[in-house]
């Protein structure tokens, strides 16, 4: 994929499809593989991908086609990062909440 800025709301998945090189059928496939991967579809059953769905598309081709991981594997690196990202966030407040003490401390002082 590019790196220009994703300007559409909404992609076909032909457009997807072209943006990673990839045939309409992997792009099919990875969707029902993937619980992350879930474009939405219009009343005529297309499939319209958001940038959000590209951004998790991007995760799954980098995992599987450039670091060579099974699709098993990269359901668990997937599950691993968003895991990690859980524990980051909560951490970072944790941190936050911390900051907000001591400083409240120092100013009692």
């Amino acid at each position: 994929m590019s790196d220009t800025p994703l300007e559409k709301r909404y992609y076909s998945i032909s457009e997807v499809a072209e943006m990673f090189q990839v045939s309409k059928s992997l792009v099919r496939f990875w969707e029902n593989e993937f619980d992350t991967l879930r474009p939405h579809k219009n009343s005529k059953g297309d499939r319209r991908f958001t940038p959000q769905n590209l951004e998790q598309f991007q995760l799954i081709y980098q995992l599987v086609k450039e670091r060579g991981f099974t699709l098993d594997g990269a359901k668990q690196e997937i599950k691993r990062q968003h895991t990690f990202a859980k524990e980051k966030a909560a951490m970072l407040q944790s941190l936050e909440n911390l900051r907000g003490f001591l400083l409240e401390a120092r100013e009692n002082l």
